[in-house]
């Protein structure tokens, strides 16, 4: 099972070209059962790839943290009267792939196969009987659950991993957010079939379901195909929207001492959602802060000017909520004091003196520039429509995007920074070989 989160949050931010671009015609439909449809004709190659995706990710767990993931982990583990093996074997014959993945927001079952006919129709019913009609026997159940708990163990030798749940702790303070993807060992070991079932039913449902067709394949076929995927679930209402994520409280530091040669760096705070009107804004000024690798802000200072760390870096994550900003970095445990107030300083001073002309234009070609190269397949297309219609974007997102990359100006840069990210509210988190508080 994979996090969405780098999927859906990182790679759709860097779309754009240099010059004038006519993104992919998507058609979009809401099925009589709710189901919302979005589908790009592409014929260069006889594959078709399908997405179904609900909001149905960790931020639905309620107290029993990791139930989303394990219910997406179980799907195709069995169903109907096929085990997993049968699944398998059913998929290798005809050469298609079947996967799922969970974020916080969503949970997903991604299919690729080839367009013929006989084949297409093979694959689709696997796919159809993997989401409306998973086994959850028990001795899956509980082989699943076995393999999780051993992944969160290997998480908890691992500084990065207990640094990143740390942070994310932190920043949200209870709401669902806040834990772990994959749950944590206690709650997953507390998980029963019985509410497995449960979450599947309320939640794997047509009106809470996005489908994605991107490939060799008209609208009426997929037309056909939506209804043949999603037949068999409840119509079901929609869940409620996830709570606001609640700024009000102060930023703080946590120091946890491990045995590690490097101290790992996390501070930031939630700031930014998928609809925010100053998105771009915030995407275009964090590349240049952090974003843009080696030749970035922070890497300068950090990197080039002081050799404190190999890499360090800021991102926005935007969610269905508020997403976090955050600016990351290891180093040496002795360095790691004055590699944070390095951190810090740039910050504020991108905060008070936004970027220079130069920096923006240079941010804005290079942004632009390699647009093609990331939807030049079926796949990559299929998950940038997926990240458009889960998030209820609009279907022109794509044709803009580099026309609002290009309209941003620094005086939006600092506008946007000044009114999304305060220092003060920063939440900062050192995992490493020293156990002492580095302050705040």
């Amino acid at each position: 099972m994979t996090d969405l989160r780098q999927l859906w949050i990182v790679v759709p931010l860097l779309l754009g070209m240099t010059c004038a671009f006519a993104g992919p015609n998507i058609q979009h439909w809401v099925t009589e059962r709710g189901t919302r449809v979005y589908h790009v004709e592409a014929k260069d190659l006889p594959l078709v790839d399908v997405q179904l995706l609900f909001d149905a990710g960790s931020a639905r767990d309620g107290q029993h943290f990791g139930l989303a993931a394990m219910t997406s982990g179980l799907l195709d583990k069995g169903a109907g009267d096929w085990n997993a093996d049968h699944i398998a074997q059913r998929l290798e014959g005809i050469g298609a792939v079947l996967g799922t993945s969970v974020s916080r927001d969503s949970a997903s079952l991604v299919l690729r196969s080839l367009s013929r006919t006989d084949i297409l129709k093979s694959a689709l019913e696997t796919m159809a009987k993997v989401v409306a009609l998973p086994r959850f026997s028990e001795m899956d159940f509980f082989r699943e659950r076995k393999r999780v708990l051993a992944g969160l163990r290997r998480f908890g030798e691992l500084p990065g991993k207990v640094g990143g749940q740390a942070y994310y702790q932190d920043i949200y303070r209870g709401h669902p957010y806040g834990h772990r993807v994959l749950g944590e060992s206690a709650t997953v070991a507390a998980l029963t079939v019985g509410a497995i079932r449960e979450f599947h039913r309320r939640y794997y449902v047509a009106s809470n379901a996005v489908a994605v067709v991107v490939g060799d394949t008209s609208r009426e076929r997929v037309e056909s195909m939506v209804m043949e995927l999603t037949e068999k679930l409840p119509a079901g209402p929609p869940p409620e929207p996830i709570p606001q994520v609640d700024l009000a409280g102060p930023g703080g530091t946590q120091t946890i001492h491990f045995p590690s040669r490097q101290t790992h760096i996390f501070s930031g705070m939630a700031a930014l959602n998928r609809h925010d009107p100053e998105y771009f804004a915030l995407y275009v000024g964090n590349y240049i802060l952090g974003g843009s690798g080696l030749v970035s802000k922070i890497s300068g200072q950090i990197r080039d000017e002081r050799g404190l760390a190999y890499s360090a870096s800021s991102y926005f994550a935007p969610l269905a909520e508020k997403g976090p900003f955050t600016m990351s970095l290891q180093t040496r445990n002795d360095q790691a004091p004055e590699a944070l107030a390095v951190l810090r300083k740039t910050f504020v001073n991108f905060i008070d003196n936004g970027p220079s002309e130069e920096e923006l234009t240079r941010a804005k070609k290079s942004i632009t520039g390699g647009f093609v190269l990331r939807i030049d397949s079926n796949s990559k297309m299929s998950n940038y429509v997926a990240m458009i219609g889960f998030y209820g974007l609009p279907i022109d997102y794509l044709d803009t995007f580099t026309d609002k990359v290009n309209s941003v100006t620094t005086v939006d840069i600092r506008k946007a920074f000044h009114s999304h990210l305060q220092l003060d509210h920063f939440q900062t988190v050192l995992v490493g070989g020293r156990s002492q508080s580095h302050g705040n």
